[in-house]
């Protein structure tokens, strides 16, 4: 038998989600900073095209975020 779905805590585990990939885009950040001259530059480009794909999800979340919080409110 299948648990019932609870969404109860949804949001408080996408709200997780949006400040850890924040403080990983943070964290790459800092490092491109710091060592960006002596990096290659496809580890540039990598580190780059990852962080594109953080601000994305940060996106995404939130927007699952609200839909959440809109669903809970029903």
């Amino acid at each position: 038998m299948s648990k019932p779905d609870n969404r109860k805590d949804n949001v408080a585990h996408l709200q997780n989600a949006v400040q850890d990939t924040i403080e990983n885009y943070r964290e790459a950040e800092n490092y491109l900073n710091e060592y960006s001259d002596e990096i290659s530059s496809s580890e540039k480009e990598q580190i780059l095209q990852k962080n594109n794909r953080r601000k994305n999800s940060i996106s995404s979340f939130r927007e699952e975020i609200k839909d959440e919080a809109n669903h809970q409110q029903d």
